[in-house]
């Protein structure tokens, strides 16, 4: 487990894709895109910090939805090497967690370098013209959850729901690094 933090390049359009859900569907950036803007997730199933924030990511995103931003989790890591981040598990972990959204394997990881994701979990915000203008923590939880934290990701998500720019102050998310292919 390698702490890895990720900054905001505002501005930088996001990349379209074609992944595999748990579902069994394709998914596309268009599949997913809220009238207000996107949120995509890299997260994983192995990765303590994920573990520490999922049910929280969950209900923001559900909240999310209901102010027009869509959103889609992407896991990006090896699962040759991780297997609890395999297919199955997605699933199991998404069923665990209650996902409303669709959750995706990057099988190549081109998505995940597309994006330049550094790390799980990573979340890159766009507005509803696929700019970027959110890249940073869900809130101020690391692998443990902090108890009445600021709502970081929610606050800048509803600020670019209403003015289609994020806030220039924004925390890095840190996480495990990604678990990239030999």
């Amino acid at each position: 487990m390698a702490l890895t933090a990720s900054i905001c390049d505002f501005g930088w359009k996001a990349r379209d894709f074609s992944l595999k859900g748990i579902d069994d569907r394709l998914y596309s950036l268009a599949d997913v895109r809220g009238p207000k803007g996107t949120l995509v997730a890299f997260i994983c199933n192995h990765c303590p910090y994920v573990k520490a924030v999922i049910g929280r990511l969950v209900e923001e995103a559900g909240t999310l939805k209901g102010i027009g931003i869509g959103t889609i989790a992407v896991m990006p890591n090896d699962p040759a090497a991780y297997p609890e981040d395999s297919f199955d598990n997605m699933k199991a972990f998404a069923r665990r967690h209650n996902f409303t959204f669709p959750y995706v394997i990057d099988e190549t990881q081109d998505v995940a370098r597309a994006y330049d994701a550094l790390c799980t979990p990573d979340f890159f915000g766009f507005n509803g013209r696929d700019e970027l203008q959110y890249r940073g923590r869900l809130d101020a939880s690391r692998t443990t959850l902090v108890p009445g934290a600021r709502r970081d990701l929610y606050e800048a998500m509803k600020q670019v729901a209403e003015t289609g720019q994020g806030p220039r102050e924004q925390s890095p998310s840190m996480g495990c690094s990604i678990k990239w292919k030999r």
